[in-house]
C-alpha cells in the first residue's frame, strides 16, 4: 500500500506527542508536519513545528487534529481548499460547529469521533441496543472520569454515549440533555439524561452509563489505561479514510457496527 503522509496537529498536547510516538514505527505512515498554535523551535523527527497555514498542510495526504473546535475548524478551512482527508478527535463542540463539520464533509472526507477506541466504540454501540431495547420506564444517567487538566466537560466520549441513548430512544440528541454536574459524589437520574464529570489525578478515562426502572439498574462500562488505545485507533482511523469519498464518518463505519 502506498505510503500515507502524515500532519499532525496539536503536536505538543498530550495525544499529539501519543500519535508521534506510535506514527513513526509504522512503516505505513510518514509524518510530514507537525503543526503547534505557537512557534517551537526545537525540531521533532527532524521537523519543525509551524502554525497551522496551506503551507504547513500542502504536503500531507491526511491530517489528524487533537486541539480545540477553534483551531479543528481553522484546519478545515484549509482542508477543504487542499483536498485533504481531516481525522477529528477533538472534542468540545458546540451544535452549530458541529453543524460547519458536517458541511465541510460534503466535500472532503472526514472521520469525527469523540474517542477512538475500540472498547469505547463497542460501548456506544451496546448503549444504543440497551437503549432500544429497555421499556420507557428506564431512566438514564452518564458518569465519566477524566484527568485533572481536561477542560471540557462532559468529555466527548460521554457525548458519544449520550447520543447512543438517544439514537436508542429515536430521539434528537440535544432535546434529551438534562442537568450536567461537575465533582459530585452522586447524582440523580431524571426525566432528561444527566452527566456527572469528575476531574481528578490522572486518569486517563473511564465511562459508566446506567438505566434503571427503580427496580433494577443496568451498567455499563468501559475504562482506559493506556493512551496509546486512541493513537492507534486514530491512526487505523487515518488508513481507513485513506481510502474513502467525501463524507462524514465514525469509527462505527470503521469498525463496520450494523
Amino acid at each position: 500500500m502506498k505510503k500515507i503522509n502524515l500532519a499532525i496537529s496539536g503536536c505538543m498536547g498530550r495525544m499529539g506527542k501519543q500519535l508521534i510516538k506510535s506514527a513513526k514505527n509504522k512503516k505505513i505512515f510518514k509524518i510530514v508536519s507537525l503543526t503547534e498554535n505557537k512557534e517551537i523551535r526545537k525540531k521533532i523527527l527532524g521537523i519543525r513545528p509551524q502554525k497551522n497555514s496551506a503551507n504547513a498542510f500542502k504536503k500531507a495526504n491526511i491530517i489528524i487534529d487533537f486541539t480545540t473546535p477553534k483551531c479543528t475548524l481553522q484546519i478545515l478551512k484549509i482542508a477543504v481548499q487542499q483536498n485533504k482527508r481531516v481525522i477529528i478527535g477533538t472534542t468540545g463542540f458546540t451544535k452549530k460547529e458541529e453543524s460547519l463539520i458536517k458541511r465541510f464533509a460534503k466535500k472532503i472526507p472526514i472521520l469525527k469521533a469523540g474517542n477512538m477506541s475500540l472498547g469505547v466504540n463497542l460501548l456506544m454501540y451496546l448503549t444504543e441496543i440497551s437503549s432500544k431495547s429497555l421499556s420507557k420506564n428506564f431512566l438514564s444517567k452518564i458518569y465519566e472520569v477524566h484527568h485533572k487538566h481536561k477542560k471540557d466537560y462532559p468529555s466527548g466520549t460521554a457525548l458519544m454515549l449520550g447520543k447512543g441513548i438517544a439514537l436508542g430512544r429515536n430521539k434528537e440528541f440535544y432535546s434529551i440533555i438534562g442537568k450536567k454536574f461537575v465533582n459530585k459524589k452522586s447524582f440523580p437520574y431524571g426525566k432528561k439524561l444527566n452527566f456527572n464529570s469528575i476531574r481528578k489525578g490522572k486518569v486517563i478515562g473511564k465511562h459508566e452509563v446506567s438505566f434503571s426502572s427503580g427496580k433494577e439498574i443496568i451498567t455499563l462500562n468501559h475504562e482506559s489505561f493506556d493512551r496509546a488505545l486512541y493513537s492507534e485507533g486514530a491512526l487505523s482511523a487515518a488508513k481507513w479514510l485513506f481510502k474513502r469519498k467525501s463524507g462524514l464518518y465514525s469509527m462505527r463505519d470503521l469498525l463496520n457496527f450494523s
